[in-house]
């Protein structure tokens, strides 16, 4: 998701006129990211980027504004709701949305199982009435309002209502109760159907309706979380009927706002998803894939061939570069493809500054891989200079009133200083992946341009400076090394310095001139000495020579990941209170800490070693969301509860990560607590039984990433499907050039051909792999069609999405009668 701008949002009532906003993002009423806050405004600018995995299905994606006023209360200005199924409309486009009114009756999610039966009683007089049993069985999904949901179901029919009991503590609650109406209507027994023509607009007219609230105890009375209305007639054809349902908002009359009231909300929503089979089905495509660094020439093979067809290099690049990592055949990869680049290249000046396939690729890999390289090397520095806020600004023209050009030069020479020293002296601390990536771009360029002693360092820095250290100085937050964008100030501070040091690691004969502004030349002539030059290489002759240790014999330790979550206490003392409390939680990779708030002594820590396994915990547990437990030795369990679905996953995620290569790791575990003397899972009594539950799949223990293999074939498999007409063109451009092996056809040239029978060789098995994929794809949706039935709990009533789907198979089916 990229958030843009809010632009025209109402002004605030009071005589200052402008407001202080932030916008949250939500999957259905659930929030899970949240922007900086822009004072002030009433036209604010985030431009900030939220990626996520999606661990749960959601009906919409909602978008928020707050506002934040003087008692620090905040206020909703509007909110932008889309649908799942609408997602695709706006893939991957700047788009303006209408903000639209909040109101809490229209805010809904969740599902309800029913069950219905209408049957006929004859009374003593011999009259017919017809009697209606309505079960509510559970339901599932509701939402948490204000950290809590008690939910409970009235149920009514023409007067007034029956009420379930209230469940606690729980947003899927089991009901299982049942109500009876009466539906009494003079009928004479001996008739053949249930109703008469004089009955059926009577039993037309009639409505169930479920609404389900939660038990509050404000004096505000119950919230509403959805409802749902039922005609009867549908019960004509059957007079017993039982399906799930998504709840519906009610229909509350405040249509009479304009959508244009509220302002509108500048959003880019990129949504992709995998329907992924298991590996066996991959095995054809992903052979061809892996082998692509061993094909000569590595023009030819199918990954060069996906860069060639993709109409961005990055879309081929990110699936690409995770499923070589996932199989340890990243370095022969793109040394390959480096290699190839770099013949074809002319002038040593323009080594890898073209965004070609080579380049997205490494930028990719560095991403992955050094990300807590730029953790340990950046953020401490990053952090001081947000808090800070020292004045660094050395344009004379936008100098603020009482600041000194001096001042300011001395500060940003010393922050410069001192993040150039902590770069170039972090050489033992870069990822050997990335080290052997470097290692090949050295040789192949040295080799290339024998003459030009510097293209040896102008390879490797045009990566690590340029394209990694350079950018995540200037934009911290998109490398996770800040939470936000720095405020305007910070932000101009880091471009001045990112300029500074991207210029010292190219190494290029005339500093000064690389400059558009006399302010930076003149700035600059502080740092135009020798040893800044001699540090440079010696840095990257480190980074750049290939297997020389082991950079796990780093001691100081790196912070991965921090903040506040919600943990149950151990139980260490025999009758101490097994409360929840709120705690700041701490993650290197050396331990797993919390304390009572940040900075301070840490209550309790867990070494990495001694965490045995990480896991989801069943809500039924503690009737808690988004709970996960922290397994170590002699069955002791840290039960802990994060904000919200996507932060739970990242906890387990980078958990799972750090401990992975622990030797005593569990292989079964109990997905339910411990409590009243049993395992609330197997019911086993002894609170020392072995898990009954295989623990979820390890991750490749030689590079600290979550890679699903299959995952990124698959969406290799969509790339080349999407651009199966490029793949045929670049058939018909090998045959051309085979059989006239004359100068190539306008039509064929953009793609690279250096050895057409080759490729033809390649483009042939590209095509019969995904043949053979999308048949496998298209028979599954088919029977899936067949045994799918809407209104079960996979595919409630008022699944648009499913609805659609109908839709489509059955003009497919009536097309291929």
């Amino acid at each position: 998701l990229s958030l843009g701008e809010a632009k025209n949002l109402p002004t605030y009532p009071g005589p200052n006129k402008m407001r202080d906003c932030y916008c949250t993002v939500n999957l259905d009423q659930e929030e899970v990211f949240r922007t900086k806050i822009v004072e002030k405004s009433l036209c604010p600018f985030y431009g900030e980027d939220f990626y996520c995995e999606i661990p749960r299905t959601f009906r919409h994606l909602s978008f928020y504004i707050f506002d934040r006023d003087v008692f620090r209360r905040d206020s909703i200005i509007g909110k932008v709701a889309i649908q799942k199924e609408d997602l695709q409309k706006y893939h991957n486009r700047d788009t303006w949305f209408q903000l639209q009114h909040v109101d809490a009756d229209s805010e809904v999610q969740g599902k309800v199982h029913l069950e219905l039966r209408l049957s006929e009683v004859i009374t003593d007089t011999g009259v017919v009435c017809h009697k209606l049993a309505t079960r509510v069985l559970e339901c599932q999904g509701l939402p948490i309002v204000n950290g809590q949901c008690d939910p409970y179901a009235t149920v009514t029919l023409a007067g007034p209502s029956r009420q379930t009991k209230v469940k606690k503590k729980t947003n899927n609650p089991h009901f299982d109760e049942v109500f009876y109406f009466e539906v009494t209507r003079p009928s004479s027994y001996n008739k053949k159907s249930h109703f008469d023509i004089e009955d059926v607009d009577e039993v037309d007219k009639m409505e169930i309706r479920v609404d389900l609230w939660n038990a509050s105890n404000l004096k505000f009375g119950d919230e509403f979380l959805g409802e749902l209305r039922l005609p009867l007639k549908f019960l004509r054809q059957s007079s017993s009927y039982e399906a799930w349902y998504f709840l519906q908002p009610r229909d509350n009359g405040n249509k009479s706002l304009k959508p244009d009231d509220l302002g509108s909300l500048r959003l880019n929503v990129v949504y992709t998803e995998d329907h992924v089979f298991s590996s066996d089905y991959y095995s054809p495509l992903r052979d061809i894939l892996l082998k692509s660094a061993d094909v000569e020439p590595v023009s030819a093979s199918a990954a060069h061939i996906l860069g060639e067809v993709c109409r961005e290099k990055q879309e081929a690049a990110i699936p690409l570069v995770r499923l070589f990592l996932h199989y340890g055949r990243i370095v022969p990869f793109i040394s390959a493809i480096a290699n190839a680049e770099v013949k074809r290249t002319q002038d040593p000046n323009t080594i890898f500054r073209g965004n070609s396939l080579t380049s997205k690729c490494i930028d990719e890999t560095m991403k992955l891989a050094g990300m807590h390289y730029l953790q340990v090397t950046l953020k401490p520095i990053i952090d001081e200079i947000c808090q800070v806020h020292k004045p660094c600004e050395i344009d004379p023209v936008k100098l603020k009133d009482g600041e000194n050009l001096e001042n300011n030069r001395e500060n940003l020479r010393q922050y410069v200083d001192r993040i150039f020293t902590v770069i170039t002296k972090s050489g033992v601390s870069c990822p050997t992946v990335m080290c052997d990536i470097f290692f090949s771009l050295r040789e192949s360029a040295a080799k290339r341009f024998q003459g030009d002693l510097d293209v040896r360092y102008t390879a490797v820095s045009s990566f690590i400076f340029l394209r990694f250290f350079a950018p995540a100085i200037l934009s911290p937050n998109l490398f996770q090394l800040t939470p936000h964008h720095p405020d305007p100030q910070t932000s101009r501070t880091l471009t001045l310095i990112s300029k500074t040091i991207q210029t010292l690691g190219s190494l290029s004969k005339s500093k000064s001139a690389n400059f558009k502004e006399s302010y930076m030349a003149t700035f600059y002539d502080y740092f135009n000495e020798q040893k800044y030059a001699d540090a440079v290489k010696n840095f990257l002759d480190l980074i750049s020579s290939s297997g020389r240790r082991d950079h796990k014999s780093i001691e100081q330790p790196i912070l991965l990941k921090e903040g506040f979550m919600i943990k149950r206490a151990q139980g260490r003392k025999r009758f101490g209170m097994k409360n929840f409390k709120k705690r700041w939680f701490r993650l290197t990779n050396h331990e797993f800490t919390y304390q009572k708030s940040k900075g301070d002594h840490p209550l309790c820590s867990i070494p990495i070693e001694n965490i045995l396994a990480v896991e989801r915990l069943e809500e039924e547990s503690f009737k808690m969301k988004n709970m996960f437990q922290v397994i170590q030795p002699e069955r002791r369990v840290l039960y802990i509860q994060a904000n919200n679905c996507v932060e739970a996953k990242d906890w387990i995620d980078i958990l799972t990560k750090v401990s992975q290569c622990n030797k005593k790791r569990l292989t079964v575990y109990h997905p339910s607590a411990y409590l009243n003397g049993h395992w609330l899972c197997c019911k086993a009594t002894a609170d020392n039984t072995p898990g009954c539950t295989p623990c979820t799949g390890g991750l490749p223990a030689n590079i600290q990433l979550d890679i699903d293999g299959d995952r990124e074939t698959e969406r290799i498999y969509s790339l080349f499907n999407l651009y199966m007409p490029k793949l045929e063109k670049m058939q018909e451009a090998c045959g051309s050039k085979s059989v006239y092996d004359g100068p190539e056809e306008e039509e064929y040239s953009t793609f690279i051909i250096d050895d057409p029978k080759e490729t033809y060789k390649t483009l042939k098995l590209i095509i019969e792999g995904v043949g053979t994929l999308e048949q496998e794809h298209a028979q599954y949706k088919r029977d899936k069609f067949k045994k799918t039935k809407y209104g079960s709990q996979e595919h409630p009533i008022g699944d648009k999405s499913f609805q659609t789907y109908i839709r489509q198979q059955s003009e497919i089916s009536a097309h291929s009668i």
